[in-house]
């Protein structure tokens, strides 16, 4: 907006704001600006900086809104009125609106205040959500809250008086009130009874408070109760006899286990926790139990006695290694499912083997173990022998245990387990027969590292809609991060059942050869990403004849080796594969001239170097011609500069998906689309495309879905989208866009179901066209109330194109144009001819003495101009001084000053052979805006240095500017009269190198001061004023 915005005419703006209203109520404007109408009659106002509750226009469907979220704004103050008019309001978020100090990442202090009737003004809310804010008390709430979140707020305090009356509420969530990052004086305090009313309440969380015990008076109502990461040291019968009904309770981390903390921890006194053996005993529909991160020794048989229906038991981060291989705690636990084990290691120790105890196998509805972080180095048969016979285990764990001998044909006695993994471990290949038996190191426990032991972090995941997941399979393995270098068939014997096997970052670096997974005839997917494969056999993978989908991407160090060749026409033996991926492996020479495969549907090439390949003739022309069932192709990140229609042309017709991203692309021969009559989406995101100007997208052709983001398109031509007419999904974002043109899309406007247009700079000029285009098919672009933006004009850049009604919005910049104008003539005609008649002569001669200074500036902007900042005169004949020169006032001056750095005019490297020795010598004094002598003694100066001093001083006297900087090497030695007279008067032209090294930096500043300034400014005013330009 103008400067001056208020000058405008009252009646003007009555006038738009008359306009803009009957635009509203026509509803052509988004109906809830700022915030966008998704679906479910959500309203998301989230990250628009708001700073009060907007108001919605009374056309808008204000009834039909359930759900308003106004997460993360910034609104400090919420008034009575702000949600009267939502009649049907049902969920409320407002978090991150106004957090505690401590919580905000600038640690600004905020402070939110409610009004008494705000939320009573909506009888039908029944979830709010005030998590994240700074409020000290609980607010008035409606009796049909279901729902209520206080966590990470500052209340610190719950009596009856706070809930009275919510007879409905179900779930309160009170989490992290007080703990390290939301720090207060004392803990969360819980009177007795304080949620007794709450006679509906099945949902309590009251983690990270400081609780010291467990709040008395709970509603027995209760079916989950979350208390973890308290100071809850002590339990016993009493604190849960009335929650009967009880399903969940989690009592984790009171007790931390402080040598596998990730955040602040306090060491669990010893002797504790304390347990009763009964506290349990009346939790008999009980069916989760969190014990984690307890300091927990041993189990009690009796805390389970009671738990029959127990289904989840999570007891990881605890003391339990020497535990788990004798206790009899697991007997009664006929419904358990999932047991979580992990991190109960010893500390910095690592056993050989691990023997679980035979408690185990009483677990018959056991579906999941995760033992991960106990540290044994050997798996065997006699490890898991207590889980053979559990008919219903799917899942095991293993990852992470610095396992470097494993059997892994011991899983082919689990007829029904479908996951094992053994990622992150050290195994290195098949396990030895004495290792297998368990005949070595029984005992034996080896140091480790100290440090923190955390999960590193998980595996790249496969190219997205090409590499399919084992979910759905009936088992896989997981063997991913070891330090397998090798394989060989013994490893997977007893295994044939396997269907999905992932290896992906080993170091396996031979020579696959068509015999490594012989045992595995039924695998579908085989993962083999991030290792060293040699792709040289053509039977590479040929045992494996149900192979459905190959990862071999990142297996870049052999195509990275010079002179060696590679074999991929095992692709044409392998009947069953529909997918395989070779990214990232950087083939650009000397591989097979042609994939072959009639079964392979999608291709992951991503990441290679294509444009070398196609630019040795057509030798790679037809690489992809053989691939006749090919659905998907990705071409992106191959480095192309161009793309051929004759490599169109021979790329298989059957594609319906090319990607092209992250090339550099500037050019795209639209026309040669009718060579793919099959293509339904075409991605050439991240690219170099600046217009869409060569032709349009042809007739006829299937395209579906274009994307086209992240180019640095500025301009499309008229009715190049028209004839596309299947075209649904088009993506135009992050481009160089200033409008989006109707005539750019034709009749095709009507049948988009996706325009995105976000990140383009949108020129929000008063009548912007694309405006009443954007409203027409808001249905189909995404996040136009808030995320489409205008680029320009300055005061509009960044913001909403609705912050103000381009269609209606009065021109002020064209206003005030027009009356600059006028008043800069009226002003002109009304001056010109007063001056003439009061003082033309003045004016006159002012003129003319204005002319004759204008090439005397000239001059002046030539000599600011000179190639060179100084001319260094020294004397050759004195070898040290000249190695100073070379070796310290150079590189000085010319290579360690970055972007201030200086032009030094040198005689032996700047002076140009040929010409004479005076001639040179004119040209550098003259080129040059100071001359820095640099002399040993000042007592017999001869030669060149006397001659160059010679013209320093004729330049003196012609241009009256002086140009001469002395450096003297040796300060001790006699000054002679000139020098002593010139300290005198300009002390800052005289320099002296220190005898201390500490000097130096001193002195190479005032010498980058004195080569920059001029002269005039450093004479002394009590002598003289220095020489003067004439004018």
């Amino acid at each position: 907006m103008g400067p001056c915005r208020g000058a405008l005419h009252p009646l003007s703006l009555l006038v738009q704001a008359a306009a803009l209203a009957v635009a509203l109520a026509q509803g052509t404007l988004p109906a809830f600006l700022p915030c966008e109408l998704q679906r479910h009659g959500l309203v998301n106002c989230d990250w628009l900086f708001l700073k009060s509750v907007p108001h919605f226009s009374a056309a808008a469907p204000r009834g039909n809104v359930t759900s308003l979220s106004l997460y993360s704004n910034r609104i400090h103050h919420l008034h009575d009125s702000d949600f009267v008019h939502l009649s049907s309001l049902r969920r409320l978020n407002l978090k991150w609106n106004c957090p505690p100090a401590s919580l905000s990442p600038m640690h600004f202090p905020c402070h939110m205040t409610i009004e008494p009737h705000t939320f009573l003004a909506v009888p039908t809310l029944e979830e709010l959500n005030l998590s994240y804010n700074s409020i000290t008390t609980v607010p008035a709430l409606p009796s049909s809250l279901v729902s209520l979140s206080l966590s990470r707020t500052n209340i610190l305090v719950l009596d009856p008086a706070n809930l009275a009356g919510l007879h409905s509420l179900r779930f309160l969530f009170l989490d992290g009130n007080c703990y390290y990052k939301n720090p207060c004086p004392q803990a969360l305090q819980v009177a007795p009874g304080a949620l007794l009313g709450l006679g509906n309440l099945t949902h309590l969380s009251l983690k990270y408070n400081n609780l010291t015990a467990v709040p008395r008076g709970l509603p027995p109502s209760l079916e989950y109760l979350l208390l973890s990461y308290n100071h809850i040291i002590t339990l016993a019968p009493e604190d849960l006899a009335n929650l009967t009904a009880l399903r969940v309770l989690d009592v984790g981390g009171n007790c931390r286990r402080c040598d596998h903390a990730r955040n602040p921890c306090m060491e669990c006194p010893k002797g504790f926790p304390h347990l009763h053996p009964d506290t349990f005993s009346h939790l008999s529909h009980l069916e989760g139990l969190v014990l984690k991160d307890s300091s927990l020794y041993n189990l009690n048989p009796r805390w389970f006695h009671a738990l029959g229906n127990l289904m989840v038991l999570d007891l990881s981060e605890n003391f339990l290694y020497d535990c788990i291989t004798k206790t009899t705690a697991f007997q009664g636990l006929t419904q358990l499912r999932r047991l979580n084990l992990s991190f109960n290691y010893h500390k910095k120790v690592s056993f050989a083997h691990l023997h679980l105890a035979p408690s185990f196998g009483s677990l018959l509805s056991l579906q999941q173990l995760d033992m991960h972080g106990i540290f044994f180095r050997s798996l065997s048969k006699t490890t898991l022998r207590s889980l053979v016979h559990l008919p219903m285990l799917q899942s095991l764990h293993l990852q992470m245990n610095f396992i470097n001998q494993a059997q892994l044909s011991i899983f082919g006695a689990f007829p029904g387990l479908r996951y094992v993994d053994l990622s992150d471990n050290r195994i290195s290949g098949a396990m030895e027969l004495a290792a297998a038996t368990g005949e070595v190191d029984g005992g034996e426990r080896v140091r480790l590292p100290s440090g923190d032991l955390a999960l590193g972090p998980p595996g790249t995941p496969s190219s997205e809609g090409f590499m399919p997941g084992c979910k759905t399979l009936n088992f896989t393995l997981d063997l991913s991060r070891n330090n397998l270098v090798t394989i060989q068939p013994e490893m997977f014997a007893r295994l044939s059942r396997l269907q999905c096997l992932l290896l992906s970052r080993n170091s396996i670096s031979q020579a696959v050869n068509g015999s490594q997974f012989m045992p595995l005839t039924s695998l579908q997917v085989l993962d083999l990403s991030h290792n060293k494969l040699d792709l040289y056999h053509g039977r590479s993978f040929t045992e494996l004849p149900r192979l459905e989908a190959l990862d071999l991407s990142y297996n870049s160090q052999p195509f990275s080796m010079q002179g060696v060749g590679h074999n991929l026409s095992f692709v044409a033996q392998l009947p069953a594969l529909r997918y395989l991926s070779l990214a990232h492996n950087d083939i650009h020479s000397r591989v097979s001239q042609q994939l072959c495969s009639a079964s392979l549907r999608a291709l992951d090439f991503s990441g290679n170097a294509l444009s070398r390949m196609w630019a040795e003739g057509d030798l790679y022309l037809r690489f992809f011609r053989g691939l006749r069932s090919l659905v998907r192709l990705d071409l992106s990140q191959n480095r192309l500069h161009t793309l051929l229609p004759r490599t169109l042309d021979n790329l298989p017709k059957s594609l319906r998906l090319l990607r092209l991203r992250d090339n550099y692309l500037a050019f795209f021969n639209w026309s040669s689309l009718v060579l793919l009559p099959r293509l339904e989406a075409l991605d050439l995101a991240g690219n170099q495309l600046k217009a869409l100007s060569n032709g349009s997208l042809p007739n006829g052709t299937q395209l579906q879905r274009l994307d086209l983001s992240s180019n640095s398109i500025s301009f499309v031509a008229s009715s190049f989208f028209a004839l596309a007419t299947r075209l649904r999904e088009l993506n135009l974002s992050a481009n160089a866009l200033k409008t989006v043109e109707p005539s750019w899309f034709g009749s095709l406007a009507g049948t988009l179901k996706v325009l995105d247009v976000t990140g383009n700079p949108l020129h929000c000029a008063c009548g912007a066209a694309f405006v009443d285009f954007l409203l027409e098919v808001q249905a189909a672009v995404p996040g136009l109330p808030g995320h489409v933006k205008c680029g320009s004009p300055g005061q509009l850049q960044g913001r909403s194109i609705f912050a103000q009604d381009l269609r209606l919005c009065l021109d002020e910049a064209l206003s005030w144009d027009c009356f600059g104008l006028s008043l800069l003539t009226v002003a002109l005609g009304l001056a010109v001819p007063m001056l003439h008649h009061l003082c033309g002569w003045d004016l006159w001669y002012c003129f003319h003495l204005c002319l004759a200074w204008l090439p005397r500036r000239g001059r002046r902007r030539g000599a600011d101009a000179l190639p060179y900042d100084a001319f260094v005169v020294f004397d050759k004949a004195q070898s040290a001084v000249a190695d100073w020169v070379y070796n310290e006032l150079r590189v000085r001056l010319e290579e360690r000053r970055g972007r201030r750095a200086l032009r030094l005019c040198l005689e032996e490297r700047d002076w140009l052979p040929g010409k004479t020795l005076f001639e040179n010598l004119w040209a550098s004094v003259y080129s040059s805006r100071k001359m820095l002598f640099v002399l040993a003694h000042t007592d017999r100066v001869s030669g060149l240095l006397r001659a160059s001093f010679l013209l320093a001083q004729q330049r003196l006297l012609e241009d009256r500017k002086d140009v001469v900087v002395l450096v003297i090497l040796r300060p001790d030695a006699h000054r002679s009269r000139y020098v002593r007279l010139r300290q005198r008067l300009c002390r800052q032209s005289v320099l002296l190198w220190p005898h201390q090294p500490s000097g130096q930096r001193s002195f190479w500043a005032q010498l980058g001061t004195a080569l920059t300034r001029d002269n005039q400014y450093f004479y002394n005013q009590n002598f003289c004023r220095g020489p003067t330009t004439a004018e």
